[in-house]
Formats: structure tokens, sequence, C-alpha cells
């Protein structure tokens, strides 16, 4: 199965092999997958800082943001496993809440 055609189950089962292969189990826990979260959030962010609005991004900021996206992906995908989530589900739901909502700025 080629990587970029992976569905959730196949990359669940690549995390959970990497994870254990490394011994981890013990340190991913809900607080600490959650502080990885913001962590790699946070690197997302910082491409950007400092940049104009609207600047294009290089080659290797692009290939750079793709991998801390990933990164924030891989925890959030490690917190939804130990939580017995389908994120795709949930934002199936997450969604129809969504579609009820409007916000300040749409009544313009």
């Amino acid at each position: 199965m080629a990587v970029n055609k992976m569905d959730y189950q196949a990359a669940l089962t690549i995390l959970r092999n990497f994870r254990a292969a490394r011994g981890w189990d013990d340190y991913h826990n809900l607080k600490d997958l959650a502080l990885s979260v913001n962590l790699e959030a946070s690197e997302v962010l910082e491409i950007f800082q400092w940049k104009p609005e609207g600047q294009a991004l290089t080659d290797a900021e692009t290939a750079h943001l793709k991998e801390e996206i990933a990164d924030t992906l891989i925890y959030l995908f490690y917190m939804c496993d130990q939580l017995g989530m389908d994120p795709y589900a949930e934002i199936a739901k997450k969604m129809k809440i969504n579609e009820g909502r409007h916000w300040k700025e749409d009544q313009n």
C-alpha cells in the first residue's frame, strides 16, 4: 500500500509498531500526548513567524511545514487511539455542529 493512500487503521498499525519497537508505551499517556501535540503545532506556527502575510513559502519551508503537520497528526492519532475514537467520525459529527453555527463575521 502506498504511504500517501494509507487508511486510518493502517496508519495506526504503523504508529503502534513504531512506538512498541522503541518502548515508548509508558510515555504515551493522554497528558503527555496533548503536550506533544501543542509542541508540534508550535513548530508549525514557527515556520510563519515574522513572515509578511501572504508571502509564499520556499520549497524548503513547505517541506518543513509538511513534516511538522505530520508530527502533529501523529500525536493526534495516538490520542485518538487511546480514546478509542475514529477521528473521521468525530470530524463528521463536528462538521454537522458547525453547519448550524453562525459567526459574527458571517453576518456582514
